[in-house]
C-alpha cells in the first residue's frame, strides 16, 4: 500500500514539474477570434465581440514568435479581404484597449516584432 501512495506522489510530482507544453498561436485561432471585427474593419461599426476577440489574440501571442506569427497572420487575412480599411485595421487595438507592439499594417516587418 504504501508503495502505491508513493507512486503516486511522484506522479503529481513529475506532472507539476513540467506542465504540458502550451501550443503556438495559429492563423486559424487569430481568424476565428478576430471574426467579429471584419465589418469594422471594413469601414462598419466596432462590436463588443470585436475587442474581446482581439484581447484574447494580444492575450495568447505570449512569445515572440507568437506575436510574429500574429503580425504575418494579420497581414495575410487583410489581403484575403476585399475592402479592408487599413486605418481602422491599424486603430483597432487601441480603439480596444489593447496593446500590441507593432503597427497593424502590410508594411509592418513581422520579423522584427518582439
Amino acid at each position: 500500500m504504501f508503495a502505491k501512495v508513493v507512486c503516486l506522489v511522484l506522479l503529481c510530482m513529475v506532472v507539476v514539474a513540467f506542465p504540458p507544453h502550451a501550443e503556438a498561436i495559429t492563423c486559424g485561432q487569430i481568424s476565428g477570434s478576430l471574426a467579429p471585427c471584419l465589418g469594422f474593419l471594413q469601414g462598419g461599426a466596432l462590436v463588443p465581440r470585436c475587442c474581446y476577440g482581439v484581447k484574447s489574440v494580444v492575450a495568447a501571442a505570449r512569445t515572440t514568435n507568437d506575436r510574429q506569427t500574429a503580425c504575418r497572420c494579420l497581414q495575410a487575412a487583410a489581403k484575403s479581404f476585399p475592402g479592408i480599411n487599413l486605418g481602422n485595421a491599424a486603430a483597432l487595438p487601441g480603439r480596444c484597449g489593447a496593446n500590441i507592439p507593432y503597427k497593424i499594417s502590410p508594411t509592418t516587418d513581422c520579423s522584427k516584432v518582439r
